[in-house]
């Protein structure tokens, strides 16, 4: 007997596929689309491929460390100087 869910779980395993290959999810879902398969199932197959994917990535041990720096300060601009480069430009 047929079961959607089925449908579903072979759709997550084609994108699932095709993400390791180097296919970006946006154009899967336009290939899907083309091909005839509902916005609503194709959907569901990408949240369950996610969550697969989610589950079998490895942990992360640490956690990182976000680094601020400072960014120096820009040099005023002149108006005057300002003025004269787009006369330079656009005559």
């Amino acid at each position: 007997m047929y079961k959607p869910e089925d449908h579903v779980q072979q759709l997550a395993d084609y994108i699932k596929k095709n993400i390791s290959k180097g296919y970006t999810t946006d154009s899967l879902k336009f290939s899907l689309i083309n091909q005839g398969y509902s916005r609503i199932s194709i959907n569901k197959a990408m949240d369950l491929a996610n969550e697969q994917l989610a589950a079998i990535a490895p942990k992360m041990q640490e956690k990182p460390q976000i680094v601020y720096r400072a960014i120096p300060e820009v040099a005023e601009v002149r108006p005057g100087l300002l003025k004269r480069a787009w006369r330079k430009l656009f005559g």
